[in-house]
């Protein structure tokens, strides 16, 4: 292929509950050599959002370029909560596939019910720990790159891991442990452990973290044996890697919460083929994860539908304009419960509408007794949401202190509601209408009626 070749080959690898907790993002005591040295090959970019703080919503944005509030998806896909992309959503795999290339998956996915191979994936290959990942997607990379005459190819690698579940021993979990039978995922101290301004700095603040340090650099060494093998292929030049995450790590208000720590996600990429989309270069403009579906078919010369919501960057990596938003928006719908709020963040400020008197911030630590505190609320078992929260970014980053209130931020709370409610009226949000309703009501309701009916 030439230089500026049209049609990239693709590998997009993914993690659970990662954010931002790599080196690479300015976290000293986390090991992650080989995500921190891909990003000084590559592109990394600072500020990287995504549309919403939990698994299944978040990843449906990133596929479909669209907000979980119109894509369908906004709450988890899994169980008795069941939330699945509707039926006229385009999988990132399907626009792919039709444009020629060759369609992998491997490992996890979380962003609908209906499984890879009805997205557009030609072949699932399924793996669960991180090092199964590896072994199945170099496997697959393999055979995909000794076929160059069949096209290009997208090659998904999906990882678990930082993500923390109960150790499934019958005993109350204290920990993130998980029951893989050969990985010792830590925790990691080896560096110290840096405690986040959001957090109290106690002996379970740090425990927590240094779990999550070691997990962290588990699954760092897993994708960088796929980097290598990318390096090392005859393709190299010619494959696009993307490295991202699905939103922040699973700590107090972080996770599920539209806070900085929730929705700051780690995002970056490589094309050695393509000027501007590698060299260590750092791109400090905002980024949503539902600009990179855009980005993607931009760059493959394919359109972007009407229905997209998210905006190519690709003329900015080209040189050929700025990055494409100067505003995020987030939202949470349902995770755990019902807590519905949407958010907009400027470079400067962020506004939190919330739509319901829930608890100050939802909890996904998933221990039986979390271990670390947060700052603010002081007391989380008796804080709950206020109407709004408007945060200045360049004084308070850790968003400590509600101005929302303050006659001295009136101007700025106006227009961030003014801009916020634009975007809802525009992209037809339900929230605007009243309550939304999830799977599980419809199904226990129907299970009434047939009762009735009997």
């Amino acid at each position: 292929m030439s230089r500026e070749s049209a049609r990239p080959n693709i590998v997009l690898i993914h993690c659970h509950d990662l954010g931002t907790y790599l080196g690479a993002y300015g976290v000293p005591t986390v090991r992650s050599p080989n995500l921190d040295g891909f990003a000084e090959r590559g592109v990394l970019f600072t500020q990287s959002f995504c549309t919403a703080p939990q698994c299944s919503p978040s990843r449906a944005s990133l596929f479909t370029g669209r907000y979980p509030h119109n894509n369908g998806v906004m709450g988890l896909a899994h169980a008795s909560f069941a939330w699945d992309l509707s039926p006229d959503e385009t999988h990132l795999a399907a626009y792919l596939r039709d444009a020629g290339y060759r369609t992998h998956c491997v490992g996890t996915v979380h962003e609908g019910r209906g499984g890879p191979l009805s997205w557009g994936y030609q072949a699932f290959h399924p793996a669960h720990w991180g090092d199964e990942v590896a072994d199945v997607a170099i496997e697959q990379l393999e055979k995909l790159v000794s076929d160059t005459e069949a096209g290009p190819f997208y090659l998904y690698a999906g990882f678990v891991e930082p993500h923390r579940l109960p150790s499934g021993t019958g005993e109350l979990p204290g920990d993130h442990t998980f029951l893989h039978p050969v990985a010792d995922y830590g925790p990691d101290r080896s560096l110290g452990v840096k405690v986040p301004g959001y957090l109290k700095d106690t002996p379970g603040t740090r425990e927590e973290l240094a779990e999550l340090q070691g997990m962290v650099h588990w699954v760092d060494a897993q994708i960088g044996r796929i980097f290598d093998a990318v390096e090392s292929s005859s393709v190299s030049d010619d494959t696009l890697v993307i490295y991202t995450t699905d939103h922040g790590y699973a700590m107090p208000r972080a996770k599920c919460n539209l806070y900085d720590p929730g929705v700051a996600v780690a995002l970056m990429l490589r094309l050695p083929s393509r000027e501007g989309w590698y060299g260590g270069r750092h791109v400090d403009g905002m980024i949503s994860n539902v600009d990179v579906l855009p980005t993607l078919l931009d760059l493959l010369g394919l359109p972007i539908p009407e229905c997209i919501q998210g905006k190519s960057f690709r003329p900015f990596l080209d040189g050929q304009g700025n990055t494409p938003r100067e505003v995020h928006y987030g939202e949470l719908t349902y995770h755990d419960y019902y807590d519905p709020k949407r958010c907009i963040r400027t470079d400067r400020h962020k506004l939190i509408a919330n739509f319901a008197s829930a608890p100050a911030f939802m909890d996904p630590s998933q221990t039986w007794r979390p271990r670390a505190d947060t700052v603010v609320p002081e007391n989380h078992a008796a804080a709950y949401h206020p109407y709004l929260e408007l945060y200045d970014l360049q004084e308070d980053p850790w968003e400590l202190r509600n101005v929302a209130e303050d006659p001295a931020f009136a101007d700025t709370r106006r227009d961030l509601l003014r801009r916020l409610h634009t975007h809802m009226v525009e992209t037809e949000d339900p929230l605007l209408h009243g309550a939304i309703t999830c799977p599980q009501h419809h199904v226990t309701q129907a299970l009434l009626e047939e009762a009735a009916e009997s």
